[in-house]
């Protein structure tokens, strides 16, 4: 297959998807192979709800819907359009996907196959429904990927590169065990937020979807808060309230009372407002339901700060502060050339 054959085939999995962009599925009409795989999508993203009491249908669908915005000719077009992909020497690229959020290793996916390589995914076990029917949906549209693409659940072997997810601890194992393999390995990273308390009504509610978004498990979500001194917390929880509902989720609703539980025991200091906690912590990676922040003195000061903790932070949410910023709302909306941990993995793939 060439690059536009499969550039088309992603565009009509984007077409695909976009009749699951709302939790009304609607079956469209010129859908490619529609009736062999509406239904039984439906029927993945249900068992992918069974299975995983974080995959809501809601957060299923919000997936689904970035992706089905992502995968048309246009954006695929502009992202490729910076590399030459006319000599790639065909591989095969194991991916190792994690499994916090829906579909959180189809970038990877998409990138090994749109340039031109097979692919052998290994993937977590909480996120297990979803990308497969996909594949298989792929395969339909352009047969010519059907000997590119292979899932297992044994140890990954023959393979020429690696691209692999995962925490710090699972990154040492990935180090050790793909050394003597050209790879990709992810650790754990999270998002912040600068805040000046000047933001607006709109900015703060729109930084809730930065929080709350996926209960908070993406490496995209913001898990720590930057705030000046004496920062005034009531226009931020007034940003956040409309998120209430989800202490109805009753997984989000144990974490809440667990950690609320085990800070009140340690008599840590720490504001909430019946579903969501903030606590003063220098750390980044905070639990559920909970978000850390630190105060600041100086925005140059946190700027050269977070240039050091850079290996740490994926995000970085502001408003006309620092370079390569995310603006409120957009972290779980990135566009294709935005790539996890700011490593290439299409420069990576061509050069392997």
């Amino acid at each position: 297959m060439n690059l536009e054959q499969r550039i088309n085939a992603f565009e009509e999995l984007g077409k695909f998807l976009s009749q699951f962009s709302d939790t009304n599925f609607k079956k469209l009409e010129n859908i490619q192979y529609n009736d062999l795989f509406f239904d039984g999508f439906k029927h993945q993203i249900k068992l992918a709800e069974e299975h995983n009491g974080w995959f809501t249908t809601e957060n299923i669908v919000f997936a689904l819907k970035n992706w089905s915005e992502a995968l048309t000719k246009t954006n695929l077009q502009t992202w490729l359009n910076n590399y030459n992909l006319n000599n790639v020497v065909q591989k095969k690229i194991a991916i190792v996907m994690a499994g916090n959020i829906p579909l959180v290793g189809f970038h990877d996916f998409l990138s090994v196959l749109i340039s031109g390589h097979k692919v052998i995914v290994k993937q977590s076990s909480n996120d297990k429904h979803l990308l497969p029917y996909l594949a298989k949906y792929l395969e339909y549209v352009a047969p010519g990927l059907k000997d590119s693409i292979q899932f297992t659940e044994e140890k990954l072997t023959g393979f020429d590169g690696v691209i692999a997810t995962g925490s710090d601890n699972t990154a040492r194992y990935f180090e050790y065990y793909f050394k003597n393999k050209p790879s990709i390995i992810r650790k754990n990273r999270n998002s912040v937020a600068i805040l000046t308390g000047n933001e607006s009504e709109a900015q703060l509610k729109a930084l809730s979807e930065d929080i709350f978004r996926y209960y908070g498990l993406g490496c995209r979500n913001v898990s720590k808060l930057f705030v000046p001194k004496n920062y005034n917390f009531d226009n931020f929880f007034k940003g956040m309230y409309h998120w209430n509902t989800i202490i109805d989720q009753a997984k989000y609703a144990n974490n809440y009372d667990y950690n609320k539980a085990v800070y009140l025991m340690s008599e840590f200091d720490l504001l909430e407002n019946g579903f969501l906690m903030i606590k003063e912590d220098q750390s980044y990676a905070s639990p559920i339901a909970t978000v850390f922040y630190e105060y600041y003195n100086s925005v140059e000061e946190l700027k050269s700060n977070l240039e050091l903790e850079k290996d740490n932070i994926q995000c970085v949410v502001s408003h006309q502060i620092t370079d390569n910023e995310v603006n409120f709302g957009d972290t779980q909306n990135p566009k294709l050339w935005d790539y996890a941990d700011g490593i290439d993995t299409i420069d990576f793939l061509i050069t392997i």
